[in-house]
């Protein structure tokens, strides 16, 4: 596929939802003892040519890494965003085995959008919560989609 730059304006963010979003944190836990944070980022995609349009899930796991041997307080955030892409089948192709060819600027534009979005959605959720330091780093975008699987149909 020729790699032609996406004109921003042809992509729209149709819907945002949080799926998921719990914080467990035991009674006794202590902020003042965590000393890091461990985390686990999925991002998978959908998409349907007929109507142009690209689901996007984000589902973040996030720990904490206490100085004392504790039950640790986790937590889990799923956001669904649903994208509409003017002419989205200019800009993939699907191959035989359901998988999708993504243009390199598209696939950097979803993946830009969906990951700094749900960053500034977390630094709000988080706050006054056990999270409350936890800020999710700057990350290639492209990096996430080297973990994608062949991806359905939405």
């Amino acid at each position: 596929m020729e790699a032609k730059k996406i004109q921003p304006e042809k992509i729209t963010l149709r819907e945002f939802r949080l799926v998921k979003g719990l914080i467990d944190s035991p009674f006794d836990f202590k902020v003042s003892e965590i000393k890091s944070f461990d985390f686990k980022v999925d991002f998978k995609t959908g998409f349907n040519m007929e109507e142009d349009l690209i689901k996007a899930d984000f589902i973040i796991n996030v720990s904490t890494i206490s100085n004392e041997p504790v039950t640790e307080a986790t937590c889990v955030y799923h956001f669904v965003f649903l994208f509409h892409v003017v002419s989205l089948s200019e800009h993939t192709s699907l191959a035989e085995d359901q998988s999708i060819d993504w243009n390199p600027y598209l696939a950097n534009a979803i993946a830009s959008i969906t990951y700094s979005t749900s960053r500034g959605i977390l630094i709000s959720r988080f706050q006054g919560t056990v999270m409350k330091d936890f800020i999710l780093p700057v990350v290639d975008p492209n990096s996430l989609w080297s973990q994608q699987p062949a991806l359905p149909k939405v």
